[in-house]
């Protein structure tokens, strides 16, 4: 295999056949549960970290060499998904609109609705708990660098970043977010459009290291990121309360595809069941290689302080946002291992990680409930679409996210 197909500090192959490993499996086999993934996926794994986005680099090279900067691209893009000066378009906007006009032949509509009402009924908490479960991945160099360097993620910034990701959830999963021209859909081409920039900036960058991480915001890294949305909250939030089946998983799995593809992320196999999912989590959990160092620990920190009380905030906002740290703090220990939770140098959390257990019960209930009843589950959908706004609204104070580019590198 040569060196363009696998990043140095991709540690799969080094580590699979480790005891322990081999003890892991074995375990899962005799409970029905085969991890062992195909040789097939671990290579498309391995290769997708040099695979970025051609379309949108391309868009963004061109517009860089016209003079246009990456505010300008931005702008482009919006006076085109506006319909605006359409026959002005450079030819690589055009390759770009087209990218994601084309259908799919695996797409599935329904799949998609269901995907987004599962994602949907989870709220507000599946963002705490995809915030938190990211911590783990600033282990990594290829996740942690380009953040740390354009420093979106850092200091007082985390907190309006996440806001800003938090708001990209809602739209892509509100009911019919994906259709073309919707909120959902014009925010994942902004999104999609800010990682080509990302890259860009950080194209033969002193600090970025290749060989050993691919390309900045790759597919393999894109990946996880979906995986996060569908598989991890599927089976994590369980420990709360919320039942999520199989079959809603495999939704929730069809639903992020076809958000990663409209945000130019075409792995292929992409796991279509709930087996498949868990083999490629198995590789993505050995992979790693945990050199991030600082930079990791710096964004952890500033994400788990996003919610601290402002000087600015009033009595009531601040008591309001003292329990928002609080929950925010106690997720972040309850979802992170004690490993990983240490080595990003995080402060101890008291009893707050004790909060989000507490409304275990009525979750549970309400979540029975839901499942035995169409009106009910409908209720439960209008809740969760109308809690979750309203946490937004609250942290945000009424602002939209932009999803803009940062004017320059930290460093």
């Amino acid at each position: 295999m040569n060196e363009r197909t696998r990043p140095t500090e991709f540690r799969y192959r080094e580590r699979v056949d480790r005891a322990p490993h081999v003890a892991v499996r074995r375990i899962a086999r005799a409970i029905g549960i085969d991890l062992t993934p195909p040789e097939s996926l671990v290579a498309a794994f391995e290769s997708a970290y040099f695979k970025g986005d051609p379309h949108a680099d391309a868009f963004v090279r061109a517009c860089l060499r016209r003079g246009l900067g990456l505010h300008g691209a931005r702008d482009a893009l919006d006076r085109a998904l506006a319909g605006e000066h359409h026959d002005a378009m450079s030819d690589e906007l055009r390759a770009l609109l087209a990218d994601v006009t084309a259908r799919p032949s695996w797409l599935d509509d329904d799949r998609v609705a269901r995907g987004a009402r599962v994602f949907r009924r989870w709220g507000s908490t599946v963002f705490r708990f995809a915030g938190t479960i990211t911590l783990g991945g600033y282990l990594e160099s290829s996740v942690a660098k380009p953040l740390a360097l354009s420093g979106g993620y850092v200091g007082s910034a985390a907190r309006h970043r996440f806001l800003e990701t938090a708001s990209f959830w809602i739209e892509v999963s509100e009911p019919d977010g994906l259709a073309r021209g919707a909120p959902g859909y014009v925010a994942a081409l902004r999104v999609r459009l800010l990682h080509a920039m990302v890259r860009a900036r950080l194209d033969g960058h002193r600090e970025w290291n290749e060989a050993a991480w691919g390309v900045p915001i790759s597919e393999g890294d894109a990946i996880l990121t979906l995986l996060g949305g569908s598989l991890a909250p599927g089976l994590g939030l369980s420990l709360l309360g919320y039942r999520t089946s199989r079959e809603e998983i495999e939704d929730l799995l069809h639903f992020w595809r076809w958000v990663g593809h409209l945000m130019g992320v075409r792995f292929a196999p992409f796991p279509e069941t709930f087996a498949e999912a868990l083999r490629l989590a198995y590789v993505a959990s050995l992979k790693g290689s945990a050199t991030a160092g600082e930079d990791g620990r710096a964004l952890c920190r500033a994400y788990v302080e996003a919610f601290t009380p402002t000087p600015s905030d009033d009595l009531i906002e601040r008591a309001v946002s003292r329990v928002e740290h609080g929950v925010h703090r106690g997720m972040t220990r309850l979802f992170l291992s004690r490993r990983v939770y240490e080595a990003q140098g995080l402060p101890p959390a008291g009893l707050w990680p004790l909060v989000p257990l507490l409304p275990f019960p009525l979750v549970f209930t309400a979540e029975t409930l839901r499942r035995r009843s169409k009106t009910l589950d409908d209720l439960a959908d209008a809740f969760a679409r109308e809690e979750r706004r309203t946490w937004l609204a609250h942290h945000t104070k009424g602002k939209t996210a932009a999803f803009r580019p940062t004017e320059s590198l930290r460093r």
